[in-house]
């Protein structure tokens, strides 16, 4: 595991971590930083970080509080409070 992965998934935890404790800037901020990281070093982002962050808004969804998540035929569809929609396939 690179240094990069290493920081990457050390702000996905910080950005976890805020989000629970209801600091929406601060995870922001640590999605932000993760994903320059990653683009920086040519590094995928882990599919935790990946799943529950808006593409759009770059916050850090969790359902309930600031994500919607419904099942329709095949695949969740999360939707975050800017309206950007995200799905994946499920079986």
């Amino acid at each position: 595991m690179t240094i990069a992965e290493e920081r990457i998934e050390r702000l996905a935890t910080l950005a976890r971590d805020a989000a629970a404790e209801c600091h929406d800037d601060r995870a922001r901020e640590y999605v932000r930083l993760a994903r320059r990281l990653a683009e920086r070093n040519r590094v995928a982002l882990p599919k935790r970080l990946k799943r529950f962050t808006c593409d759009s808004c770059d916050s850090y969804l969790r359902p309930g509080k600031n994500a919607r998540v419904r099942t329709q035929d095949g695949h969740v569809v999360l939707t975050c409070d800017c309206g950007a929609q995200k799905r994946y396939p499920y079986e």
